[in-house]
């Protein structure tokens, strides 16, 4: 993983308000299910207060990971980016070749990638894969199914 987090200011601003709601309602609903759980009694045989204390730690490493993408995020506008390769978040049209199957991904960091959306990560095997190519080149992506070769077909930035 690189040592940044690129991300868009609509990606940023989501990112951030999501790990706001963890700290402010996410850790009030842990407390709660924590003193709810409590007040059932002996804690030494109280299933439900080891679950939600399980659950609160989960919260507080999720926290804790949102905090350190956010630490090194860095917003990229489209001005700065060139569709002359793909980069990240470039919108990148490709075709399949033993397939001629054509589909289009943006690509984005880890914590924005959405397969529904057409967004994969710049970490995933294509993404990897397709980083740097050009309009017309074959990139040789190597999946967990084998190597796959995909054609450039386009380039865009579309933020």
């Amino acid at each position: 993983m690189s040592k940044y987090s690129y991300m868009t200011q609509e990606g940023f601003d989501k990112f951030r308000a999501e790990l706001e709601a963890l700290k402010g309602e996410g850790r009030q609903s842990a407390a709660k299910a924590i003193g709810e759980a409590r007040e059932k009694g002996d804690l030494s045989e109280n299933a439900e207060y080891d679950a939600a204390k399980e659950a609160q730690g989960l919260l507080e490493l999720k926290i804790s990971q949102m905090e350190k993408i956010l630490s090194t995020a860095r917003v990229i506008k489209q001005e700065d980016l060139d569709a002359s390769s793909v980069v990240i978040l470039s919108t990148v049209k490709i075709k399949q070749v033993k397939t001629k199957k054509t589909v289009e991904y943006t690509l984005v960091s880890q914590s924005e990638a959405n397969l529904r959306e057409g967004k994969i990560s710049v970490d995933s095997p294509i993404g990897k894969g397709l980083l740097g190519k050009v309009v017309g080149d074959i990139a040789e992506v190597h999946t967990p199914r084998g190597v796959m070769e995909f054609e450039i077909l386009d380039i865009a930035i579309n933020l």
